[in-house]
């Protein structure tokens, strides 16, 4: 049904570029239509979000992975939110469906990961993940290892092991920074002047980033990438100044804290 190809998406030879965007009263308005079983809303909230599929996958086509997997595991990632999204909560439907369309990626990269890890831990790490989703959803934070290990019964070691089994390796090809011109890959710092210190830390600061919330990363991509001021962030992200501010300098924190 869905189709990838280089920097388009075509649904039945359609290129999704040229399809219209939802708009916010009409996507309130299908996903009401689609709450009370409209089979036919369902399918229009799944066109019209077929963009933010893309957004979400390009973070992980440097991977090596085929974009058309990608895509379409992404896709099922959209259809859950879809699915799960309750409008009564008052959040943007991007809030909710980027981390679910993220998590699916993420599922299926990591069951696809070359590095072996046994069953009852990958179980482990993924009922952990679930437990944080709906942590996260529920109270609007993510939550402490401590509150993941109580909800599973299990001594907050044991969690923290089992995430860590299946965090994908860095491969040591991927590109640390890019100006336009020349590519420095994590390989250049390792072999290069710097010391076991430096590169060390320069995986910390790239898993920080990692581990930053989809509007955490947005917010500081579109600070420090695109040079716009929190005034534009704010209007673009649709919340105030004052929590565009907040939220920055809670990212730099997070980042900060690993050095």
């Amino acid at each position: 049904m869905y189709a990838y190809s280089q920097s388009k998406v075509e649904i039945c030879g359609v290129n999704t570029a040229k399809l219209q965007t939802l708009k916010n009263d009409e996507m309130q308005e299908l996903l009401r239509q689609c709450r009370n079983g409209d089979k036919a809303a369902r399918e229009k909230l799944i066109q019209g979000n077929l963009r933010l599929v893309l957004s979400v996958i390009q973070r992980f086509t440097s991977r090596g992975e085929n974009p058309d997997d990608l895509f379409q595991v992404g896709c099922i990632g959209l259809i859950k939110a879809i699915d799960h999204f309750d409008p009564s909560h008052e959040v943007m439907f991007s809030t909710y469906g980027v981390p679910m369309i993220s998590g699916e990626v993420k599922r299926f990269l990591r069951d696809s990961n070359p590095v072996r890890v046994s069953r009852s831990m990958r179980d482990t790490a993924y009922r952990a993940m679930q437990v944080k989703e709906r942590i996260t959803n529920e109270k609007g934070r993510e939550p402490k290892i401590t509150e993941i290990a109580e909800a599973l019964e299990l001594p907050p070691e044991d969690v923290v092991i089992a995430l860590e089994a299946i965090v994908e390796p860095i491969s040591l090809y991927e590109p640390v920074f890019s100006d336009g011109g020349d590519t420095i890959y994590i390989m250049d710092q390792v072999k290069g002047g710097t010391t076991d210190g430096d590169w060390l830390e320069e995986l910390s600061i790239k898993q920080a980033i990692r581990d930053l919330n989809p509007r955490e990363k947005k917010i500081l991509s579109m600070r420090f990438i695109d040079g716009k001021t929190q005034t534009e962030v704010a209007s673009e992200i649709g919340i105030s100044q004052a929590q565009v501010s907040r939220l920055e300098k809670g990212a730099m924190k997070k980042i900060k804290s690993v050095l």
